[in-house]
């Protein structure tokens, strides 16, 4: 029998997909948005938000630590890791309990099952209670992605951990390798190790947070080891082996090979699409390296079909995936939206201490041709980075010589990831330096580090 017709189904209900469904069910469109597990997705349930929590609690127990130095009483300073795992759980529930929600507030229909897409126009649901059969003229796959397994480096959830069993930690790592620095890695190794782990990071690029600005990176990379990680760059875990009680890692770093035993091992060495069981090929739908190929506008290629978030490839960010998906469901609703801009988004890593940026580097700029201005602010020359206790930043701005075009932003230091959205809004209001040298930022505050960045690539900062 026919089933039910739709204006536009959504497949996955993370931040790209719930974020499309609202979206297009606000401009009037009959939505349904298909999840087989967890409504907020990865991000709200695994991701973004209870790392985030788990975070706060290591930044506040860091703080307790430091009581004396702001005139407070802190005795018998611990921690109860299952009550922060608790915690952490606890915010996850919520948020995705206010999607349920806000998805029916707006009258989308939610099928809880597994989709996959048979036919152009045509998506099958297996449900508990059997299979449904949607049509709708468009369909938008929004289904993520997952951990990447290498193979000999696979999570078994007793010794090795994917993110997964690292928010959830069966015990509490004593000696802990992190495998991968990117925004994961760096944020469970920042976490377990202000917790008290002797924490080794091991990255195979030349520099730990690759995809960050240089000088961001070794600026983090001496912060890190000031609290006792062991950064090991241009680095391969070659082989685990896995004993009861240990794991020994094989690590090869400039042309030797040793061995050195940790009790746990993190693995965060990029993520994979999901991509599998949708029936992809068998529509035509284009898949490089587990990535759904979109042109800019998130369309596969095949007509009504549209891919948005992880599975449509990098950057794999929440709120990309969710400006993607407004985008979407407004073409979808017969608007002619702008396509999302890559070197727009910014991305924000919650470790200790944070780090964030927005667009390009100044390699990057420079390699695109860019005369560039760069300007530097310390964070030792801000009155409210003192008094907060935080003296140890930087921002950094890069501008074209020629224009005075914003290129790119890189900061790292305290609250560096709520700072980062004024150069973001400054680079969608095309700003120049001017505007920036002429807006008055208050007094105390962090924000003032943003202008005297800017000042500085001119050569009028005032405060240093």
């Amino acid at each position: 029998m026919a089933g039910k017709s739709f204006d536009m189904i959504v497949i996955g209900a993370g931040p790209g997909g719930y974020v499309a469904a609202i979206r297009g069910a606000q401009l009037g469109l009959k939505v349904a948005c298909v999840e087989r597990e967890h409504l907020g997705g990865i991000c709200l349930n695994w991701g973004c938000i209870p790392t985030k929590a788990m975070l706060r609690s290591s930044e506040v127990f860091h703080l307790m630590h430091r009581a004396k130095e702001f005139g407070l009483k802190a005795e018998n300073i611990g921690y109860d890791l299952d009550a922060v795992v608790k915690r952490s759980r606890g915010v996850a529930k919520q948020l995705s309990g206010g999607v349920g929600h806000l998805l029916k507030k707006n009258k989308v229909e939610v099928i809880m099952g597994e989709a996959s897409v048979p036919a152009p126009g045509k998506v099958s649901v297996k449900t508990d209670k059997g299979t449904e059969e949607l049509t709708s003229k468009n369909i938008i796959l929004a289904t993520g992605a997952r951990a990447r397994n290498l193979p000999g480096l696979e999570a078994d959830g007793e010794r090795v951990w994917s993110y997964k069993h690292a928010l959830m930690p069966p015990h509490m790592p004593k000696k802990l390798l992190v495998i991968g620095s990117g925004a994961i890695g760096i944020e469970f190794a920042s976490f377990f190790n202000t917790l008290g782990a002797d924490t080794t990071v091991v990255e195979v690029m030349d520099r730990i947070l690759p995809v960050e600005d240089a000088e961001i990176s070794a600026f983090a990379k001496k912060q890190f080891e000031k609290q006792g990680m062991t950064i090991r760059e241009k680095a391969t875990v070659k082989q685990l082996d896995r004993a009861k009680d240990k794991v020994t890692a094989h690590i090869e770093q400039g042309g030797k090979t040793e061995k050195v035993e940790f009790d746990t091992v993190i693995s965060a060495v990029g993520i994979v699409g999901n991509t599998e069981g949708l029936g992809l090929e068998k529509l035509g739908v284009t898949v490089d390296r587990t990535h759904v190929v979109t042109d800019e506008y998130c369309r596969t290629g095949v007509d009504g079909v549209w891919a948005i978030g992880d599975i449509a490839g990098a950057p794999w960010l929440a709120h990309k995936a969710s400006h993607e998906g407004v985008m979407v469901a407004e073409m979808v609703a017969g608007g002619h939206p702008h396509p999302v801009k890559p070197e727009s988004i910014a991305g924000c890593t919650y470790c200790h201490p944070q780090v964030a940026s927005v667009g390009y580097s100044e390699a990057k700029a420079k390699e695109l041709g860019y005369d560039v201005k760069v300007g530097r602010f310390p964070f030792i020359g801000n009155g409210k980075a003192i008094a907060l206790g935080e003296s140890e930043g930087m921002v950094k701005t890069v501008f074209d010589a020629k224009t005075g075009e914003l290129l790119g932003a890189h900061m790292v230091g305290a609250e560096v990831t709520e700072l980062i959205q004024g150069y973001v809004v400054g680079r969608q209001l095309e700003t120049t330096e001017e505007d920036l040298m002429h807006a008055v930022f208050p007094h105390p505050t962090l924000s003032e580090m943003m202008h005297e960045s800017v000042l500085d690539a001119y050569g009028r900062a005032i405060h240093f």
